[in-house]
């Protein structure tokens, strides 16, 4: 009998052991920049300081776009996806401040309702899905992704959502 109350007390000690390492890891998971990571968006290929590969597109109002022809803000999202549909509207708005020419939206997919929200703010090209041109040039494969470019078509800033990036403060 006293050799199982020994293992009782063991397992017990080796799971409360246990319960605060897993705390720990959790506590230091949440802090930012942990495990390595660099910046508080999506995963991205394109990081500062890198341009995205040519490419050529058109808007849904025939508008022609280029790689030479980027705007401040390159937003993508895509059909189904619900941080897209919640990031929509604010990217929109963004728009409407900093003027339409400077904002393009790419949707990868069929979603109405993103296009609705977006269409009349933004330049808006729509891409069959994630391989598609503007997509492929920058790399994108995750969503909503946002890339703040600079004068020079560099990429200056990433993230999945307006706060993310370093954009000049309204008056």
């Amino acid at each position: 009998m006293p050799y199982l109350a020994a293992a009782v007390v063991l397992v017990g000690l080796i799971a409360v052991l246990n319960l605060l390492l897993t705390l720990a890891l959790a506590r230091r998971l949440k802090e930012p920049g942990a495990a390595g990571t660099t910046h508080s968006g999506p995963p991205v290929v394109l990081r500062p300081g890198s341009r995205p590969a040519a490419f050529a597109s058109s808007t849904t109002d025939g508008e022609p776009v280029t790689d030479a022809t980027l705007p401040a803000l390159v937003a993508f999202f895509s059909a189904g996806c619900g941080p897209c549909h919640a990031q929509a509207p604010s990217v929109a708005e963004h728009a409407r401040a900093a003027g339409r020419e400077n904002v393009l939206a790419v949707i990868a997919g069929d979603d109405p309702e993103l296009v609705v929200t977006l269409a009349p703010d933004v330049r808006l090209v729509v891409e069959e899905d994630q391989a598609g041109p503007v997509s492929a040039a920058f790399q994108n494969e995750w969503t909503p992704a946002l890339y703040l470019m600079g004068d020079d078509r560099t990429v200056l800033a990433t993230g999945g959502r307006l706060t993310d990036l370093p954009l000049p403060a309204r008056g």
